[in-house]
């Protein structure tokens, strides 16, 4: 195979072995970034029995394969959330040149699909969604925004005449703002009617960096997308925990992350058709 689709599969290719290095990285985010630890030092080791982890045990899937998922030193069992965060993020990238090529719009995706990766996990395993995948994404959303635009959504109306572009910055603002701001106020509202907080801000930052990225009728469709993995999905989970369903605290963030990724890479592909 040659040409133009053999250098597009190879591009692919390139990007989901790069995103398979970037969801390893992604899986020490996750189990430091929640605690406020460095995610530069010390060096990955065994939470276990502390040893250092050589590099040819941390070579992406290959060595989870190879130890049979479980520490070198100890025989500790290795969480499957690190195959897992790796496939996922490689797979995503892979995806998102696929969709668009090496492009800026490539970058934007694949960008998206990693704080993402990020947030699903963090939020499953400890209910913190970091800033720095929150606030610094949103910033990425807005900065990104112009150079890989979106269709021209509903706010567009009130920009006649702008540049694409331009259209493109103002409708991630105003989707972040309006989303993040509206979410924050029925969280107000819900907690000084039942005494209790029923979202965290960071679900709050989190619905603004999905508002940037996505624009404000997308990031609102994950939103409906959300509720509905959340109320089915988080029903089963509780009744097969046996858990008190009006105590527990269901991961609300992650489920706004699926619903992002399932809307980024169909959604809003299915949008930019109907906008011809």
């Amino acid at each position: 195979m040659s040409g133009p689709l053999a250098a597009g599969l190879d591009m692919s290719l390139l990007a989901g072995l790069f995103g398979l290095l970037i969801g390893s990285f992604l899986n020490v985010c996750i189990s430091r970034l929640p605690y406020d630890e460095s995610v530069v030092a010390p060096r990955s080791h065994c939470p276990r029995c502390g040893a250092w982890i050589a590099w040819f045990d941390n070579i992406p899937l290959l060595s989870y394969a190879l130890l049979q998922g479980r520490c070198r030193a100890c025989g500790a069992v290795i969480s499957w959330r690190y195959p897992v965060v790796e496939a996922l993020t490689g797979g995503l990238f892979w995806l998102a040149v696929t969709l668009h090529g090496p492009t800026l719009a490539g970058l934007k995706w694949s960008v998206f699909a990693a704080i993402l990766v990020a947030l699903i996990f963090t939020d499953l395993e400890t209910r913190i969604l970091p800033d720095e995948f929150t606030k610094a994404g949103m910033v990425a959303g807005f900065l990104l925004a112009p150079v890989a635009p979106l269709p021209p959504g509903l706010l567009s109306i009130f920009w006649p005449g702008a540049s694409p572009a331009l259209i493109s910055l103002l409708d991630a603002l105003a989707a972040a703002g309006l989303l993040a701001g509206g979410l924050w106020l029925m969280a107000l509202v819900y907690e000084r009617l039942r005494g209790r907080e029923g979202l965290g801000f960071g679900d709050v930052k989190m619905l603004g960096l999905l508002g940037a990225f996505l624009g404000l009728e997308s990031a609102l469709l994950v939103m409906v997308l959300a509720s509905l993995f959340g109320s089915v999905l988080g029903l089963v989970w509780v009744k097969v925990r046996g858990e008190d369903m009006g105590s527990y605290e269901l991961p609300f963030g992650s489920f706004l992350g699926v619903a992002g990724l399932v809307v980024a890479f169909a959604g809003v592909g299915l949008f930019r058709e109907l906008g011809g």
